[in-house]
């Protein structure tokens, strides 16, 4: 049985799971094949309570993969199933769309067990170089030319990887021993992750994450809302063309503070285009709360992808 904590402890263990998912990601950093990776610190790291909520993300990465990455995991609950995830489980994608923006973006799940429980999901990503296809660009006309699509599926059951789907990449793609290494280096820093946590649960006494996680998003939430409220209440608008693929390309956007948020209307921005160059919803929820947030969007290689319609 887990036993009472004080917030002080509460906060203790807050900065060790932000350790933890640090080492996670310099592990990514560390085994990586690709140069993105390895050099550029092209990936983002973090874990999870049992209903997809990220606690803590590592402070290596890039902002954009850390926050699309956010919202992952929950896709990831709902198509594997609860009663689907076993320990040793690893889950892969990279759909766009329930992934981190692009198909050159690999997200992988691993769910935690302690005492024979589910407990909650490490998650990491990184920006491999080749995906087979067309390559990095906008010159395709569908998804199904960029390159391999892995929906969301188990890379590995009960601790056996799947060997087919493992032959199924080596050969789609120009790259293979270094893609397949870059799947095993994600793999093994979530493993990393999930060691470290279960080091932290037994010294600290705690059969689930419940209370730390309850400690975590009702302080973030209240530290947020009371951020949010210190602004002065205004709006201001941006907008800017650019060359596009075929034609101009305008993004326009209206930003306002409310009392208890800050909205993003998108009103005026051009629709969705036939070419690669469009924003799928997580990528561009996670470059708005990184620029919320103060951040340099430029530095980031997907801020290269135009925005879509909201």
């Amino acid at each position: 049985m887990t036993q009472e904590h004080s917030n002080v402890a509460y906060q203790v263990m807050w900065n060790r799971l932000i350790s933890v998912v640090e080492e996670q990601a310099q592990a990514l950093v560390r085994t990586a094949f690709s140069t993105s990776v390895r050099e550029a610190g092209d990936l983002s790291a973090g874990v999870y309570d049992l209903q997809g909520q990220m606690l803590a993300q590592a402070v290596t990465g890039t902002p954009g993969h850390v926050n699309a990455m956010a919202d992952a995991v929950a896709h990831f609950i709902r198509r594997i199933g609860r009663d689907n995830i076993f320990d040793g489980d690893i889950y892969i994608t990279n759909d766009p769309w329930e992934g981190t923006g692009h198909l050159h973006d690999i997200t992988m799940v691993t769910p935690s067990f302690h005492g024979g429980q589910l407990v909650g999901f490490f998650a990491c990503t990184a920006h491999i170089v080749d995906i087979g296809g067309r390559g990095f660009g906008a010159d395709a006309a569908s998804i199904y030319e960029e390159g391999l699509y892995l929906p969301i599926m188990k890379f590995a059951e009960r601790g056996t990887v799947d060997q087919t789907l493992v032959r199924i990449v080596r050969g789609n793609v120009r790259e293979p021993d270094q893609l397949i290494g870059d799947i095993y280096a994600l793999a093994t820093c979530n493993e990393i992750g999930h060691r470290r946590l279960i080091d932290m649960m037994q010294e600290f006494g705690l059969s689930d994450l419940n209370g730390i996680a309850s400690f975590i998003l009702d302080n973030s939430r209240r530290a947020t809302l009371e951020r949010i409220a210190a602004l002065p209440r205004q709006s201001a608008q941006g907008e800017l063309t650019v060359d596009g693929f075929d034609t101009p390309i305008t993004l326009k956007v209206r930003v306002t503070v409310h009392e208890d948020r800050i909205v993003s209307d998108f009103t005026g921005t051009s629709g969705l285009d036939k070419k690669g160059i469009n924003c799928p919803p997580g990528l561009r929820q996670g470059l708005c709360l990184l620029c919320a947030k103060g951040g340099d969007c430029a530095g980031n290689p997907q801020q290269r992808r135009l925005t879509g319609p909201v």
